[in-house]
């Protein structure tokens, strides 16, 4: 009960300090482009054309059906011990997700890479008035492994930026849904 009565508490409370905020109406858009770089091969530029086809239609566009239909034949083991393995497992975790917060969207802010490897640095925000406010939403490192064209594996660490998700993610405690380590 007292779950339920905090809850409600941030809620109203973190809506009254968000409302400040100017609402953006952009849909987000990876811009490949805007964090290439030279020094990139061109195994590791497919590699982060690859992920950012991948997030864009995942994240921001929510467009379960092709990303399904493209990447869900890759073996995909996930570190993030919240989720399940696999792109189908994802897929229907974010198909919930954002039932509750349609207008979750997923700002890259970095992209590298190494090889195998392409890392985004990103700030996630549920509500379409948080978006480019660093207070709040989560700051999220996303780590995927690549391998033979194929996304085989991903890791990710994630910061609550604000009062109302610290408290939900303690509340919550987290269910552990695979056997695989964080790291």
């Amino acid at each position: 009960m007292w779950k339920y009565i905090m809850v409600l508490f941030l809620i109203v409370g973190c809506s009254a300090v968000s409302a400040e905020i100017p609402a953006k109406s952009d849909k987000l858009i990876i811009n490949l482009e805007s964090f290439q770089k030279e020094s990139w091969s061109e195994k590791e530029l497919e590699n982060v054309k690859l992920i950012t086809d991948f997030v864009q239609n995942l994240m921001n566009n929510h467009n379960f059906e092709y990303v399904l239909a493209k990447y869900n034949e890759d073996s995909y083991i996930q570190h993030n011990r919240n989720l399940p393995d696999g792109i189908d497992g994802l897929v229907g975790f974010l198909q919930e997700f954002v039932q509750d917060y349609p207008d979750y969207t997923y700002e890259v802010k970095h992209i590298y890479a190494d090889v195998d490897y392409v890392i985004f640095h990103s700030h996630a925000t549920l509500k379409e008035k948080d978006r480019g406010n660093d207070r709040k939403g989560m700051n999220i490192i996303d780590t995927w492994r690549i391998e033979d064209g194929k996304i085989v594996e991903h890791w990710d660490s994630i910061q609550a930026l604000d009062t109302f998700l610290r408290f939900n993610y303690w509340m919550n405690g987290g269910k552990v849904r695979n056997k695989n380590g964080v790291f």
